[in-house]
Order: structure tokens, then C-alpha cells, then sequence
């Protein structure tokens, strides 16, 4: 739940905050009661916000009465540089791997302790995918965001690792030793795997896309795929993300 803005002080810029930061991929759709309270702010003054911020095409109405994240903050979206740039220059690389495998196909960034995925090419085979764009889901429990976790600094490590890690399904990993090490495996071999820790029906394999600095090279975001688990070819998925990671970075140029 968004954090509580009914407390007095709160300023109008806090609370719409407060109410768009509601919505998050298991709550796409909120009724006016619940938006509020997932919000933290009271009814009334949330009904005047949110009319307001419909108005402006921030939020939208469906038939239901229920409210949903508009076009207008989407279109805000793609105005981001990580969102304009990074997807924009990736685009070609995630077609040629989705044309290659016709299976899903995902970029993905560290947002924090979470993995924000920028783009997704959706395979033909029947897997369970509950990423979508702009979605942001658990560090420790899909394959681009192992990679991600696994290049991110030590401190940003240790409060994953330090805190309880939530279980998507029986396969997900949450003791912090086991993950520690499988990070160091993914730092060492240059890939990650999982097997149903995210969904059930549904494993991946993902590498880090590197970018030159002066300081060296620098892990910008990840990218994967995502198979039914009996179509695991590591060896074979792992080269054709490499391929397209490697035509990533330099198509960014040094950083």
C-alpha cells in the first residue's frame, strides 16, 4: 500500500503521488474506496483528485466505474531517457532473438531492490508470463533480475538478502545463503537461469547487457527469455542472448 498522506501536512503533490503509486500490476483497476485507501488519503479529498487528474487524462474511467492509469502518464513514460534511449537502440537486438526463438523476449532494468521491464516481444509457445511493460516484479525470482541483482552494488545486495524474500510458488528461492550463491555463479559464468520461481509453467534464461565507461563495463539492464521449462536449452539460449546483449552495448556506445 502506498504510504498514509491523511496524515495533516501532506501536500497535494504528495497525495496524487500517492494515488497513481496505487496501482501496480496486481491492482490495474481500482474503485474509488479502495484507490483511497491503498493511498493513504481520505475519500473526499481523494473523489476531487482523482476527477481532476481523469480530466487531465492522467487517470481513465472505465464502465465499471473503476479507475485505471491513463495514456497520459503513459505517454510521460516514453519521454524518460532510460525508456527513449535503452528501448529505443534495443529494439533491433529483441527482434532478431524473438525472430531467431519465438519465444518471449524481455529487457529489463534495476529499479531499486525491483526489476522494471522496458520491453517484451511475447512468444508463440503457450507459457505463463506475468510480466508486462513498465511492470516491475522481484529481484531475486526471474532470471533478468538475478542478473541485475547480481551486478548491483554490494549494499543494494545486502538489504535483498537481509530482509525476508517473498515465494511466487514452491520453486522460488528465498533462502538468502542459496541465492547468494547462485549470484555468484551468475557474475562468474555471465548468465542466469530459474525454473518455475516466478510461474509455474514458465523458466528463463537471461544475460547482462554491458556498456563501456571509463571505469569499465557497466551492466545498463538484462536481457532474457522465458520457455516452458522442457524447452530449457541453456547452452543454445544463452549464445543467442549473448549475440544480441554484445550488439546491444555497442550500439549504445561508451557510456
Amino acid at each position: 500500500m502506498a504510504g498514509n498522506t491523511s496524515t495533516p501536512g501532506a501536500t497535494v503533490t504528495s497525495r496524487v503521488m500517492a494515488l497513481l503509486s496505487a496501482f501496480d500490476e496486481h491492482h490495474r483497476r481500482l474503485g474509488l474506496t479502495e484507490l483511497a485507501r491503498r493511498a493513504g488519503v481520505p475519500v473526499p479529498t481523494a473523489h476531487r483528485l482523482v476527477g481532476e487528474l481523469t480530466a487531465h487524462g492522467a487517470l481513465a474511467r472505465d464502465a465499471e466505474g473503476r479507475y485505471t492509469i491513463g495514456r497520459r502518464v503513459w505517454d510521460l513514460g516514453h519521454l524518460a531517457p532510460v525508456q527513449s534511449g535503452l528501448v529505443e537502440t534495443a529494439s533491433p537486438f529483441l527482434h532478431d532473438l524473438y525472430a531467431a526463438t519465438l519465444v518471449t523476449v524481455h529487457l529489463a532494468v534495476r529499479d531499486g531492490e525491483e526489476c522494471l521491464y522496458l520491453d517484451r516481444l511475447r512468444g508463440h509457445a503457450s507459457v505463463p508470463v506475468v510480466s508486462q511493460v513498465g511492470s516491475r516484479l522481484p529481484l531475486h525470482a526471474t532470471g533478468v533480475g538475478k542478473v541485475l541483482l547480481a551486478h548491483a552494488p554490494a549494499e543494494v545486495q545486502e538489504r535483498v538478502l537481509a530482509r525476508p524474500l517473498r515465494r511466487s510458488t514452491p520453486h522460488t528461492v528465498v533462502n538468502a545463503r542459496v541465492l547468494r550463491t547462485q549470484l555468484e555463479a551468475v557474475v562468474r559464468d555471465g548468465w542466469a537461469t530459474t525454473s518455475e520461481e516466478m510461474t509455474l509453467g514458465a523458466a528463463s534464461v537471461a544475460v547482462p547487457v554491458l556498456r563501456r565507461t571509463e571505469q569499465g563495463p557497466d551492466v545498463v539492464a538484462a536481457l532474457g527469455v522465458v520457455v516452458p521449462p522442457k524447452r530449457l536449452q541453456r547452452s543454445r539460449l544463452v549464445a543467442g542472448l549473448q549475440v544480441a546483449a554484445q550488439g546491444i552495448g555497442r550500439a549504445l556506445g561508451p557510456g
